[in-house]
């Protein structure tokens, strides 16, 4: 097994070959596995409410998390995408509702619950958001 290092070196190595005509395509790596409802859970949404933002459709949702079908590779992509930054894909799959920010020089944050509240020790309480400018996370 090759270490995170060298998994990383090999992939410099085949862009270094494409770039220079030595090499040609590229292979996008798409999990084999993606574990739905943690993703949907760390979003802080119900089963109807990930599939309607994300396109989904509610039964392919349940029978993902309940095991009785797998996801299949496009829709692996697209979890894999959302659980990185779901901003990007809330933005690009309803840009009506980023119009404004397209035109505002001001970054734009989107509210993404994830999780619980978390409360420090002083009391304040934080939460995660993601910005729609670059899907930055930031806490508030």
């Amino acid at each position: 097994m090759k270490t995170q290092f060298e998994q990383m070196m090999d992939g410099l190595n085949d862009v270094e070959a494409f770039l220079a005509g030595e090499q040609e395509g590229f292979k996008a790596h798409v999990p084999q596995e993606v574990d739905v409802k943690a993703i949907r859970n760390r979003l802080g949404m119900t089963q109807a409410r990930f599939s309607n933002s994300f396109g989904f459709s509610l039964d392919a949702i349940k029978h993902w998390e309940g095991g009785r079908r797998t996801p299949e590779a496009p829709a692996r992509t697209l979890l894999t995408v959302i659980d990185k930054n779901p901003a990007a894909v809330l933005t690009a799959l309803n840009p009506a509702a980023f119009a404004a920010a397209v035109g505002s020089s001001k970054p734009t944050t989107v509210h993404v619950r994830v999780g619980r509240k978390r409360q420090t020790p002083s009391g304040v309480t934080k939460r995660k958001a993601y910005s729609a400018e670059g899907g930055k996370r930031i806490t508030k």
